[in-house]
């Protein structure tokens, strides 16, 4: 195992760098839940089915837009 661990120096040489992929994903899936759990804890519809499909759809391709824009952030962290 020749790992090399990092020293001080080189840690303190690398830049942390915020990477909003994780929370941008965590925020969208918690709206989801939310907006699940409200129509079924109510008597009526939240939301109708034809709206809500494509609306989680174009969150999704969003959330997926997110992830591929801020790969190279995730590939630094590691």
């Amino acid at each position: 195992m020749a790992e090399r661990q990092a020293s001080g120096s080189d840690m303190a040489k690398r830049r942390r760098r915020f990477d909003p992929a994780g929370p941008v994903t965590g925020l969208f899936f918690l709206v989801v839940a939310a907006l699940f759990l409200a129509d079924g804890l109510t008597d009526e519809r939240m939301l109708a089915p034809t709206t809500l499909a494509p609306a989680v759809l174009i969150g999704l391709g969003l959330v997926g837009t997110v992830r591929v824009l801020t790969r190279s952030r995730r590939r630094d962290l590691r």
